[in-house]
């Protein structure tokens, strides 16, 4: 395990340190001491029975600090460990086409595809890389390849269900390579009720097979149907199906989180990586901490007096 910086160059920020350290002494001995003689500490401290020297010390030990903190998250302060990831990279494609909405899984299949999404993220190793797309007649990118879980889920969340017409699978694999394209192995999640009208499945499989994406998929919806606003919409495991065997993937249906726990282990392979854990957003709540802490200390000190 070893640290290291993404932007190495605001470290030079650290030389406003000792700048701070003179400035605050040459405060306590200057102005302090010329008003009403706030710095005759010893006389203080026998009325009062407190150590306001060693307190204002503490203030500039804490400046130091959220200085510091800063500072390194400014400068992305990152550790780098060798853990489990996975040796695939991911994009999971949600179907969000009218049929989506239907009411057989409850409360809704997209919400049922969204939850299996984030069941998803929350299943592979920390470090493992996926990206988000949505589609229907069209395809949008809700993020990028990337190995931030946070970002992933709330990409995920934030899909809607869309009024356009049609469901363009082939267009959804296009939009998945094209993210996937640079990274070494690839693999697609589709999650969907099946129902694709637009886009060959025929031409889906050949390219994958040619460009080497696995893709897994998993029938959102129920063999009997779900009402939607314009009629009943059954899911087509056998599309789903077709795509899956035929790319070296696997087929699941979102029945329960037990099962679906089961069968992303099974698509999940593991290996050992270099991983990367980026410490800045953590230092910045170290660091909105401290500064609290330093107007406490600071509001007793004037308490004290």
């Amino acid at each position: 395990m070893y640290f290291g910086f993404i932007y190495p160059e605001y470290l030079y920020l650290l030389f406003s340190i000792p700048a701070l350290i003179l400035f605050h002494f040459y405060t306590m001995k200057n102005i302090g001491g010329k008003s009403l003689k706030f710095a005759n500490y010893e006389a203080i401290a026998r009325v009062k029975g407190i150590d306001l020297y060693s307190k204002n010390v503490n203030v500039l030990l804490l400046d130091i600090l959220i200085v510091s903190t800063l500072v390194f998250s400014l400068s992305g302060l990152t550790m780098y460990k060798e853990m489990d990831v996975s040796s695939f990279s991911f994009v999971i494609a949600i179907d969000s086409s009218e049929s989506m909405g239907a009411t057989d899984i409850l409360p809704n299949r997209i919400s049922a595809a969204k939850d299996t999404a984030s069941y998803f993220i929350d299943s592979i190793p920390a470090g493992s890389r996926a990206g988000v797309i949505s589609f229907s007649g069209n395809s949008y990118i809700e993020i990028e390849v990337t190995d931030n879980k946070q970002i992933l889920r709330a990409a995920i969340n934030n899909i809607k269900l869309t009024d356009k017409g049609g469901t363009d699978i082939y267009e959804a694999f296009s939009t998945s390579y094209f993210l996937l394209k640079d990274e070494e192995n690839k693999a697609m999640i589709l999650l969907s009720d099946g129902q694709i009208n637009t886009g060959s499945i025929t031409e889906v499989i050949q390219d994958a097979i040619k460009k080497g994406i696995v893709i897994h998929t998993i029938a959102i919806g129920t063999v009997e149907g779900g009402k939607t606003d314009f009629g009943v919409s059954k899911v087509d495991q056998d599309s789903l199906k077709s795509i899956s065997y035929s790319t070296r993937g696997k087929f699941f249906t979102a029945n329960s989180q037990e099962q679906m726990k089961q069968s992303f282990q099974d698509i999940i392979p593991i290996t050992k990586k270099l991983g990367a854990i980026n410490l800045s957003f953590i230092l910045i709540i170290i660091t909105l901490s401290l500064f609290v802490l330093k107007e406490f200390l600071i509001t007793f000190i004037r308490i004290s007096i």
